[in-house]
């Protein structure tokens, strides 16, 4: 009778924490579908450039807010990795910002000028893949037959995306620029993991969005041109895509991140490209052609085939 109630207890942080891992993923998926849309709303008022920059700032000091209140209740005793890192490991999470928050945004901004919301999040989800292929080149893990197979059957899929976007024309620059900010999304995630052993996800968020924005100031007279001449609608996306999709989504992303592998954290958001479809679809009217949901179901299940492994036997 008594041997049960030490099962009971232990057995509750354990859903607990899963409830918590599983609202993170959830959070996460919604709210980064979600910019996908956001970005195409506001693509008409806002150049690449200064939509990357009014974005992050907006991100930064959101974050910066939270980090504050957080420190002002924790005091002195804060957790050692709630604390700024110093030498390399600063240095690698400044490099990580530049190019998860700076670079990754630019380039998708820039691809969403080209092809629709949803045929976007379609080329960028690809990204698990390139995860697996950096673990292959980088951590020596190897280039499984899966890998190759997988890879080879998301490629197809991405021409068959090339050769469909909305405009009904092969669209090139939208393509390489999706394909870009899906490189940055996987080797984003594989350092951020590496990382993610000597700083925590709030604090990791906040000194790269920081350094992000940091970088991007030369958008600056962009962005205020872009803020006199836009409509309140346009302005009121870009503080919706700082607070949520960024502040928010980056922060619950590092979240799971530290509680999984990259592999299997990036796999989760296999749902965004549908989530993207059907927001777009009830917001902006817009979804992506047949052709490309086709090539984006090849592409998808290309990178499954790369990155889910099978579960062993006896499990």
């Amino acid at each position: 009778m008594t041997s049960t109630a030490p099962s009971s207890t232990t057995a509750a942080p354990s859903r607990r924490d899963a409830a918590l891992l599983w609202s993170a993923i959830a959070v996460t998926v919604l709210l980064w579908a979600s910019a996908f849309v956001g970005i195409r709303f506001a693509a008409d008022d806002f150049g690449p450039g200064a939509l990357t920059l009014g974005r992050i700032l907006v991100g930064s000091i959101a974050l910066t807010v939270v980090r504050v209140v957080i420190t002002a209740r924790r005091g002195p005793e804060r957790p050692e990795r709630s604390r700024v890192p110093r030498g390399r490991i600063l240095l690698l999470v400044l490099v990580w910002g530049v190019a998860w928050f700076g670079v990754y945004n630019l380039a998708l901004n820039a691809a969403e000028r080209h092809v629709d919301a949803g045929t976007a999040a379609l080329l960028v989800n690809i990204a698990p893949m390139i995860t697996a292929v950096l673990a292959g080149l980088l951590l020596g893990e190897g280039f499984p037959r899966r890998l190759l197979g997988g890879m080879a059957v998301a490629l197809a899929g991405v021409a068959v995306i090339a050769f469909s976007t909305s405009s009904g024309q092969f669209d090139v620059i939208g393509v390489v620029l999706g394909l870009a900010a899906a490189v940055l999304y996987g080797g984003a995630a594989t350092l951020q993991k590496r990382l993610l052993g000597h700083v925590d996800a709030m604090t990791m968020t906040w000194i790269g969005c920081l350094a992000a924005t940091v970088a991007c100031l030369p958008f600056a007279p962009d962005l205020v041109a872009s803020l006199q001449a836009a409509p309140a609608s346009s302005i009121a996306a870009v503080v919706y895509l700082g607070v949520f999709p960024t502040a928010v989504a980056f922060t619950t992303w590092g979240y799971v991140l530290s509680r999984s592998s990259a592999g299997r954290t990036a796999a989760t958001t296999y749902a965004v490209p549908a989530v993207v479809v059907l927001l777009s679809w009830l917001l902006l009217a817009e979804t992506p052609p047949a052709a490309a949901l086709i090539g984006g179901a090849i592409a998808l299940g290309g990178v499954a085939v790369a990155t889910l492994r099978r579960r062993p036997a006896g499990v």
